[in-house]
This record gives C-alpha cells, sequence and structure tokens, in this order.
C-alpha cells in the first residue's frame, strides 16, 4: 500500500502525541558541540561533527521534520547521509525508527559520557533536487539540516554550542554571536536549540554589510553576497530607502524583539531563491540586478519588508497552536492568515512608505492580487480558511490546476481580508484609528522581550474590538470560512477603489511580465503562456479550459503564424469585431492539434480605478508615518 506525505504526517502526528506529552521539562545535561565544515563547495557538501553528552542506555537522536518557517515536514531527510556514532573511540550501532523515520535509537554502553556524531548534508547540485545552498561563491548555512538532537526534551532546554569552518578568507551575516574566530573556524556563543535552528548564516566570497540604522541601540544590518563584487554596489539613493523601511517598522509596531537584526541577502542566478523569516534575521535571494538594474527590479523589494514584518508578527507574537515543544512535533497552522496573511499586507504597505516601491506600483500590485482571487473558482469548494493546511498538504510542489486546487491563499488572500479590517476600522472611527493601531497594540506589547509570545483568534478578536468595537469574530469568520462569490473586495471599496479591466497592462504589470519572460491572458483566453510557449496557470472553466487545454501543453501557432506574445494580443483584439474564433496550433506530447477559441471580449488587464466622490483612505494607507 502506498502512503501519502499527507497521510504520513497525520499517522506521525498521531504517534507524536504521545511524545510531547512525555517530553521533560528539566535541562538537558550537557552541552552539544556542533561542528560543521562549508568548504566543500564544489561538489555542495556540508560534512558535520557532534558531540552530544548522554548517560549510558537508551538514546533517540531526532533529525528535524517540522520546520517552523515552513510550516510543514519539510525537514530534508532525503539529504541526510553517512551516519556514524561512537563512544571513546569505538563505534555504536544504530537504527532507524520504523515509523518514525526521522528518528535513530543508540544503546550507549556503560561508562560513557557522551557520543560523538558525525554525517554529510548533501545539498542539491541540480534543480529537481531542491533548493541550492551552496555556489562556488555563496553558502546558506539552515540548522536544522545539520543538526541531530536528543528526543524527550524541549529544544529550549537543550543548549548547543555551534561552529562553522567556512572557505578562506570568507565573511559571513548571521544573528548569532561570534565567541572568536581563528582563521576560517568560526565559533559561536552557546545559545538554546530553537535559537541556533532560528539563525541561519550567509556566507560568501564577495560580502558588503550595510548599517541600516546608524547610531542605534539596537543594530540593524543587510548583509549583501553575490555572484560578484560589482552586485554588491548600492548608491546611497538606494540605500535610503531600506534605512527608512526600518523606521517605518519602528512607527508602526513601536517597539523592538531582538538585541539585533540581520538582514542575510543573496544576489545571486545560483543561489536559490528565498524568503524566511527568524526572529532576529531573516533569509532573502533574489537574481542578479537588485541594485545594478534598480529601476528594472522594484517587484522584489517587497521582499525584505515582508520579512521585517515577521520579526513581530510570526516570531514574537506567535500563533498559539504553533507552540510546539521541538522540531518533530507537529505544528499547527489555523491562524497563518495572521501570520502570512497580515504580514503581506504590512509588507506591502511598508515598502510603499519607506519608497521601496511607490505607491503607484503598489496599487498596480494590489489590482493584481485582487483580480487573481476575484477569480478563483476552487473557492467554490474549497474556502480560504482551509488553504493554511497547504504547508502539510502540499508542500509546495506544483499544481496542474491551481485555480480550482488552490494553494497557499491565505497570504495575498489574507492580505485583502486585512485591508477590509483596516478600511472598516477607519469608516467606523471616521478615520481617527485604523489597523496601525492594531499593529502597536498588538505587536508592540512587551518592548525589548525576545521571547515568542503566543495568542489566539479569540486574543486577535479581542485585540481589534479594543481598537475599534465591533462585531470582528463574524466578520473573520465570513471571510474565512466563506466561498464567495469572488474575493473580499469590500476593503478595497471603503478604500475608494474598484477593480476593472482594461486592454492595455499597466506598466508596471507589464515590466513584471517581461521578466517572467511570460503572457497573461488569464482574464480573456484563461491562461498564460510561459517562456517558449508553455500553457500555464489555467483559469477553470475559462476560454482555453473549455476548449479541452491543459498543461504539458506548447503554442507553437496562432492563425496560422508561429507564436510570439505580441502576435497572440493582436490576435485576440482582432477577434472582438471578427466572427471567427481564434485558431491555436498547440503540441502536448507527440500529438499536434488546432484548437480553436470561440473569444470575442477583447484583451482584460487588471487596474484600480478610483471610486467617485469616495475618500482615498488607500493613499493615507500608503502614507509614511510621522
Amino acid at each position: 500500500m502506498t502512503i501519502t506525505r499527507a497521510a504520513l504526517a497525520v499517522l506521525l502526528a498521531t504517534a507524536f502525541s504521545a511524545q510531547a506529552q512525555s517530553i521533560s521539562d528539566q535541562p538537558y545535561p550537557g552541552t552539544i558541540v556542533l561542528k560543521v565544515d562549508a568548504t566543500n563547495t564544489a561538489q555542495q557538501i556540508f560534512r558535520v561533527r557532534e558531540s552530544i553528552p548522554a548517560k549510558p542506555g537508551k538514546l533517540t537522536l531526532l533529525y528535524p521534520q517540522w520546520i517552523p518557517a515552513n510550516h510543514g515536514p519539510s525537514g530534508a531527510l532525503n539529504q541526510f547521509a553517512g551516519l556514524k556514532v561512537s563512544a571513546n573511540g569505538k563505534p555504536l550501532e544504530w537504527k532507524r525508527d520504523t515509523v518514525n523515520v526521522y528518528a535513530f535509537h543508540i544503546e550507549v554502553p556503560k561508562s560513557v559520557s557522551g557520543v560523538e556524531v558525525e554525517f554529510q548534508y548533501l545539498s542539491p547540485v541540480e534543480a529537481n533536487q531542491g533548493r541550492t545552498t551552496i555556489t562556488n561563491d555563496i553558502v546558506g548555512v539552515q540548522w536544522q539540516s545539520l543538526t541531530l538532537y536528543p528526543a524527550g526534551y524541549d529544544s529550549r532546554r537543550i543548549t548547543v554550542q555551534p561552529n562553522l569552518t567556512v572557505p578562506a578568507g570568507w565573511q559571513y551575516g548571521s544573528a548569532l554571536e561570534q565567541a572568536e574566530r581563528v582563521g576560517d573556524e568560526i565559533a559561536f556563543k552557546p545559545l538554546d536549540l530553537e535559537a541556533m535552528m532560528d539563525s541561519p548564516i550567509f556566507a560568501g566570497r564577495y560580502f558588503r554589510r550595510i548599517d541600516l540604522d546608524p547610531g542605534a541601540k539596537i543594530p540593524v544590518h543587510l548583509n549583501v553576497v553575490a555572484d560578484s563584487a560589482e552586485q554588491l554596489e548600492a548608491t546611497p539613493e538606494q540605500i535610503a530607502p531600506h534605512r527608512a523601511m526600518v523606521q517605518q517598522a519602528y512607527k508602526l509596531f513601536n517597539s523592538q524583539h531582538y538585541k539585533h537584526y540581520d538582514f542575510l541577502f543573496a544576489i545571486s542566478d545560483e543561489f536559490g531563491g528565498i524568503g524566511r523569516e527568524h526572529h532576529q534575521s531573516s533569509e532573502n535571494a533574489v537574481k542578479l540586478g537588485y541594485f545594478a538594474e534598480w529601476n528594472k527590479y522594484e517587484a522584489r523589494r517587497e521582499l525584505l519588508s515582508h520579512e521585517f514584518t515577521h520579526s513581530w508578527n510570526g516570531k514574537f507574537r506567535r500563533p498559539a497552536d504553533q507552540n510546539v515543544p521541538n522540531f518533530n512535533t507537529p505544528l499547527q497552522n489555523t491562524l497563518l492568515w495572521v501570520y502570512e496573511g497580515q504580514t503581506q499586507y504590512w509588507g506591502a504597505v511598508l515598502a510603499a512608505r519607506s519608497g521601496l516601491i511607490t505607491p503607484d506600483h503598489t496599487r498596480d500590485q494590489l489590482a493584481a492580487t485582487a483580480a487573481r482571487y476575484d477569480n478563483v473558482k476552487g473557492r467554490d469548494w474549497r474556502a480560504v480558511q482551509d488553504t493554511t493546511n497547504d504547508p502539510i498538504v502540499n508542500a509546495r510542489r506544483p499544481q496542474g490546476w491551481n485555480n480550482w486546487q488552490r494553494a497557499e491563499d491565505y497570504y495575498s488572500e489574507g492580505q485583502l481580508i486585512w485591508l477590509d479590517a483596516d478600511t472598516k476600522i477607519r469608516e467606523l472611527s471616521n478615520d481617527q484609528r485604523s489597523l496601525n493601531d492594531f499593529a502597536r497594540s498588538f505587536f508592540g506589547v512587551d518592548d525589548g522581550v525576545n521571547v515568542a509570545k503566543h495568542y489566539t483568534f479569540e486574543d486577535v478578536v479581542k485585540a481589534l474590538n479594543a481598537i475599534q468595537p465591533y462585531d470582528w469574530k463574524s466578520f473573520l469568520r465570513t471571510r474565512l470560512d466563506g466561498h464567495g462569490p469572488g474575493a473580499p473586495l469590500d476593503g478595497l471599496a471603503r478604500a475608494g477603489w474598484k477593480l476593472v479591466y482594461a486592454e492595455k497592462q499597466t506598466d508596471f504589470l507589464k515590466a513584471q511580465e517581461d521578466l517572467s519572460k511570460s503572457a497573461n491572458f488569464q482574464y480573456s483566453l484563461g491562461f498564460s503562456v510561459g517562456a517558449e510557449g508553455k500553457l500555464e496557470a489555467f483559469q477553470w472553466d475559462g476560454v482555453g479550459f473549455k476548449a479541452g487545454l491543459s498543461g504539458g501543453t506548447t503554442l507553437l501557432a496562432v492563425n496560422g503564424r508561429a507564436y510570439k506574445p505580441e502576435l497572440l494580443r493582436a490576435a485576440v483584439t482582432a477577434a472582438k469585431t471578427a466572427k471567427e474564433p481564434i485558431s491555436l496550433l498547440v503540441k502536448k506530447g507527440n500529438l499536434y492539434q488546432t484548437v480553436a477559441l470561440d473569444y470575442h471580449g477583447g484583451l482584460k488587464y487588471p487596474r484600480l480605478e478610483r471610486i467617485a466622490g469616495t475618500p482615498d483612505r488607500l493613499a493615507a494607507i500608503l502614507q509614511p508615518l510621522k
């Protein structure tokens, strides 16, 4: 019988419920010494050694499975190899648990006070193996892939002293505090296992550290690694909005919950793209050109404001159902529409308030989001609340029919819900209060404390009522559990704008399309055309769907002529005044086929349009705080 990943996760959740109850609240005796050698960049192999204090008897070591910032059981066990265990120089046998394959059982002999462990983490060397974490010029150290830890103890009660060896002369950025560095061997100060796991490292041949809050008592740095020295060059005008973003975040949240904050930022075509939150740092990676082609890549700049927001939302204030004792106890994601959805909202707002993205282009992005979710057919059967399970159900694997299946829609549909809440507060209070006030009261508590403060759905409702009395429970549950029709766009209307479709794209969205080398026909023909003519992003029950098209199909010709995006656009426009259908020659597998699209509605691209006679609350929302 084949067991799916989702079914296995359920089985393991059941198995671990008993384990969670038996986890000791006592500190683990002794300090684990962890040594990672990250110098083999040519073969992309991490070599790991651990010295783990242990008493004679049974010892179970766990490889992390449930990764908090991934929201699911994404531990890369398939890239873990070469496990050897010894004590006093003699090898010890280990046995993998046949139910929980992330657990390794060892019998520790008498007169032994600890065990030595070694293994390798085999970073992907090709795209189909996973995200690249080592290149010739950059190393990303994610401790969850490089650590075994003892079962039966709370991860916050296990002390680890991490060490890292980097290639000769390389520099690094991290929230970890350095104890000493001798040559290329770096020793960090001991800390608890959870804090270590939450403190990754970016190291690189080409490295630059930019102070984003000069003179501050609590430092914030942008640690940049790149494929070349030229990609590190940034002008004062480019650095300025990053510094403004930090200040706007402080004015919004009115608190800091870290001793120092480090953006880890890679600019690379080889290192794997990432945006991942941590309490005192974040992992961020974009393609080449972030500074070098500044105007071209404006849309990328929201990444840093999103991940910075997570220091308050998701890491300091954390959902109560994610308060688990270790990295092998299942997480629950019911509040990800707050954790990620409100972060998506504030990430966009802070980017606009700081000048990372212009307000006009922020509106363009909001139009694209509103259009996407207003046309999600999957809401007929699946509410956005259920999509919070997707990190466990699907783990971001490609989908054939995303518009019908839905994925992690709690991010951007969550953004629309929080715009709805913000404008509702403004309307009810005659624009005297807003979601800014919620942010200050909810995330701004316990200034200076960097220990997680957990919350429930009821806590969110209570905090909203403290800002503006209203039936917030029904307000939220209606939007989270409802099925439409259409996306929650009341907040957009309350902000003074409406979603419309025009025959011409906005310049900003057209530039994004050009960067992705795709052509968007989702709101006309019901699909997009990717690089090399691949049909993708189908609208369920859309024009292309009804004509029998699907993924895995290449568009070869339009009305008898070789496909080009501009040719298909011209054909859609011409069809408005013609009776004949648009003729597509497509190839799927070995089959060539001519498909007729009987569509005469013209091109349709989303944009926002002002509602006459209404207050422009969106402009107020995007205005920098003073």
